[in-house]
């Protein structure tokens, strides 16, 4: 492919997308497809990658790739070790580079982040903080990234200081598509007002939780209750339970949401019924900007 600089790669758990980008941060061509770290062994990476990028590949040379997520994780192409926190957003000095058969492909992953005490682990998320980051260099306060597993991170000096992960999206799915409250949940729709009270149930007896929760089957069955208004009230009771323990991280602090709705949506209408004024800024392409930040500095060192 003319033109062709560098290759942006996010390879998650389940997809794998991939930007084709020009020496001025253009993007030529994007691709994504279903080949993510669940369904690969370390040998089928470069495989997948050249079915995506090979004919854009040029004769000769090698084209810098830079991977950020499950790709470097202990199940991925090759483990990519954490950065300790308190740190910045890793950068490329800090990469991974893997050898491949394919001499044009210049792989680096870059690390996640780790945090000792109290145990937790980023990756993936690091990059989107980069990306976030490139664009505000001068935040200081709390990122809350709204996603299967939620979290809360303290920035200060363009630093990760600590986060916190939270399961709630994974439970969320979880208790709706496993439980006996699939029977009782629907697919679609919402109930704002069901859903913020929810949230204040959740924070005012979050050691209810079991109880509340098979209140949603009863009253499903004995009252009526729609799937709608169920599914926003157990969204509600589990983002209200996770508010109460993450509290040290956004009271009185500048919260941004990454991400302006579906469910960063709820995380700010949520937040915004504590009083907490959290502001929300777009994730589109926010990764893209993180690997974009990563390759300007592989540009410096040449």
């Amino acid at each position: 492919m003319s033109g062709l600089a560098w290759i942006a790669v996010d390879w998650g758990t389940s997809h794998l997308r991939v930007w084709l980008m020009a020496d001025d941060g253009s993007v030529l061509d994007r691709k994504e497809c279903d080949q993510g770290m669940g369904r690969l062994t370390a040998a089928d990476y470069e495989r997948v990658l050249l079915e995506q990028v090979g004919a854009a590949l040029p004769e000769s040379g090698q084209i810098p790739v830079i991977v950020c997520g499950m790709a470097g994780s202990r199940q991925g192409w090759r483990e990519a070790p954490y950065a300790s926190t308190p740190c910045e957003a890793p950068s490329l000095a800090q990469a991974t580079q893997v050898a491949t058969a394919d001499a044009r492909l210049d792989v680096r992953i870059l690390p996640g982040i780790k945090q000792e005490r109290p145990a937790d682990v980023m990756r993936g998320e690091e990059t989107q903080i980069a990306g976030f980051l490139a664009q505000e260099p001068d935040f200081d306060g709390v990122l809350c990234l709204p996603g299967t597993h939620n979290k809360w991170v303290h920035i200060s000096a363009r630093e990760v200081v600590s986060f916190r992960t939270f399961m709630t999206g994974e439970l969320f799915a979880l208790i709706g598509g496993q439980s006996v409250l699939r029977h009782s949940l629907g697919d679609d729709g919402w109930d704002d007002a069901a859903f913020l009270d929810a949230v204040s149930q959740g924070m005012s007896h979050p050691a209810a939780l079991g109880c509340d929760l098979f209140a949603l089957r009863a009253e499903s069955l004995l009252q009526g209750l729609s799937p709608a208004t169920a599914r926003a009230r157990l969204s509600g009771q589990l983002i209200g339970m996770e508010l109460t323990a993450s509290r040290p991280y956004w009271l009185g602090q500048d919260v941004v949401v990454l991400g302006e709705s579906g469910i960063a949506g709820a995380y700010m209408k949520a937040l915004d019924a504590q009083g907490a004024m959290p502001r929300s800024v777009s994730a589109a392409d926010i990764t893209l900007r993180g690997l974009t930040a990563a390759f300007e500095t592989l540009k410096e060192t040449k």
